[in-house]
C-alpha cells in the first residue's frame, strides 16, 4: 500500500483544525464583534449558527462526497470556507450576518466529512485510529492557536480575528501540493475486524453520544466568555483559558487510543462525560482563575476522550461506498450538539444554574453509559463458550 507522505498527513491535520474555529474563532471577542456587526442581541448565535448550517447541509455534503469524490469536494470546500469567513466583515444586521454563518457552517460540513474520508482512504486498522486521534488533536490544537490569536487580535481591533479564516486557502495550497488525488486501493477489512466493530455501540448510539458530547462541551465554550466578563476578565483572559482547554484536549486525544485498549470504548465515553460534569461544576463555582483552569482541564479531557473516538467508530462501522454519507451524519451530530447550545440562554436563573444543569446532564449520561457497558459485558459472557 502506498503511504501518504509526512507533509500530506500534516496537510490533512491542518485542514482538520478548521473545524472548531468556524464558530469558536469569534468567541474571545464575541461581545465586540457582535456589537460591530449589529447583532448584539444575538451574540451567542454568532458562535452557534455555523452549527445550524452544518446540520442543514450535511446530508447534501455527504451525498456529494460519495458521488464526486472527497478530494474534489474538499477543494471546493476550502475555497468557499475562506471566502465566506472573511466576507462577514462587510455585512451588517442579523439577517445578513446569520445567513453568512449558516452557509459557512454548511461548507464546514463538507470540509470536515471529506477530510475524514481522505484519512480513511489512506489509513486502515490501528493506523487509522491513531490518525483520527491525531485529527482530534489537530482540531483542538487549532483551537489553541486560533483562540489564542483570536483573543490577541480582538483586543487590538474587533475585525482582525476574521482574517484567520483565510488560513483555509493556505491549507488548500498544501492539499494540492502534498496530497495525491489518487488514493491507494485497500484490502477489505478482515472478518475478525468486522466482528469487532459490530460489538458495542451502534451507529445510532455513536451519533447520539456525539451530539450530547458536543452539546455539553460547547455549552462551556459559549457560556465562559459571558460568565468571565461578569467577573471582569477581559477578552485576552478568555482566549488564554479557552486555548489552554484546547491544549488539554490535544493531550487527552493523544492518549485516547491507548486508554481505549485498556478500558474499552463505552467505559472511556463514560469517563469523558464524568469529566464534563466535573468541569461544569468548576465553572459554576469559579471564585478564582485557578478554579477556571481546573475546569478547563476536565473539559479538555472530556473532548479528547469522546469526539475523536466517536469519529473513528463512525469510520469503522461504515462501508466504503457510504462512508461519506455516514461521516456527514456524524458531522450533523457534532454540529447539532453545538447548535443546541443556542437555547442554553433560555434556562431560567443565573448563569451558574446553566452550568449546574449541564453538569447534572453529563453525570446522568455517564451513568447510562456505565449500565450499557455492564449489559454488553453480560451479553458477551452469555455468547462466549464455557
Amino acid at each position: 500500500m502506498t503511504r501518504l507522505s509526512a507533509l500530506g498527513s500534516f496537510s490533512l491535520l491542518c485542514i482538520a483544525s478548521l473545524t472548531i474555529m468556524v464558530g469558536a474563532l469569534v468567541t474571545p471577542g464575541l461581545l465586540s464583534i457582535s456589537n460591530a456587526l449589529g447583532i448584539h442581541e444575538y451574540s451567542v448565535w454568532l458562535v452557534t449558527f455555523p452549527a445550524l448550517g452544518a446540520v442543514l447541509f450535511a446530508p447534501i455534503a455527504g451525498n456529494a462526497i460519495d458521488k464526486f469524490g472527497a478530494y474534489r469536494a474538499l477543494i471546493i470546500g476550502l475555497l468557499l470556507y475562506g471566502a465566506l469567513g472573511i466576507t462577514v466583515y462587510w455585512l451588517q444586521g442579523p439577517w445578513l450576518v446569520l445567513s453568512n454563518r449558516i452557509l459557512l457552517g454548511g461548507i464546514t460540513a463538507v470540509v470536515m466529512a471529506s477530510s475524514t474520508v481522505l484519512i480513511s482512504q489512506w489509513y486502515i486498522g490501528n493506523e487509522r485510529l491513531k490518525m483520527i486521534a491525531k485529527q482530534g488533536m489537530a482540531i483542538e490544537l487549532g483551537g489553541v492557536l486560533f483562540l489564542f490569536l483570536g483573543g490577541k487580535l480582538a483586543s487590538i481591533h474587533w475585525a482582525y480575528p476574521l482574517s484567520l479564516y483565510l488560513a483555509a486557502w493556505l491549507f488548500l495550497l498544501m492539499l494540492l501540493l502534498f496530497v495525491p488525488r489518487k488514493h491507494p486501493s485497500q484490502k477489505p477489512e478482515s472478518e475478525s475486524d468486522n466482528k469487532r466493530v459490530k460489538h458495542g455501540l451502534s451507529l445510532r448510539h455513536v451519533y447520539l453520544f456525539a451530539t450530547l458530547a458536543m452539546g455539553v462541551f460547547f455549552t462551556a465554550i459559549v457560556m465562559l466568555p459571558i460568565s468571565m466578563a461578569q467577573q471582569d476578565y477581559n477578552e485576552n483572559h478568555v482566549g488564554t483559558l479557552l486555548a489552554f482547554l484546547s491544549l488539554v484536549a490535544v493531550i487527552a486525544a493523544h492518549f485516547m487510543p491507548k486508554i481505549t485498549k485498556l478500558i474499552g470504548v463505552t467505559h472511556l465515553l463514560g469517563l469523558a462525560f464524568a469529566a464534563f460534569s466535573v468541569a461544569h461544576l468548576c465553572f459554576a463555582n469559579a471564585g478564582s482563575i485557578a478554579v477556571l483552569f481546573v475546569g478547563a482541564v476536565f473539559a479538555g479531557m472530556g473532548f479528547g476522550f469522546s469526539i475523536p473516538l466517536l469519529n473513528h467508530m463512525t469510520v469503522e462501522k461504515s462501508p466504503a461506498n457510504v462512508r461519506g454519507k455516514n461521516l456527514s451524519y456524524f458531522t450533523m451530530a457534532v454540529f447539532g450538539g453545538q447548535f443546541i447550545t443556542s437555547f442554553i440562554e433560555f434556562i431560567p436563573g443565573e448563569i451558574n444554574v446553566r452550568f449546574y444543569s449541564t453538569a447534572s446532564m453529563a453525570c446522568l449520561i455517564a451513568i447510562v453509559l456505565t449500565f450499557m457497558q455492564y449489559n454488553d459485558n453480560k451479553n458477551l459472557n452469555k455468547l462466549s463458550p464455557e
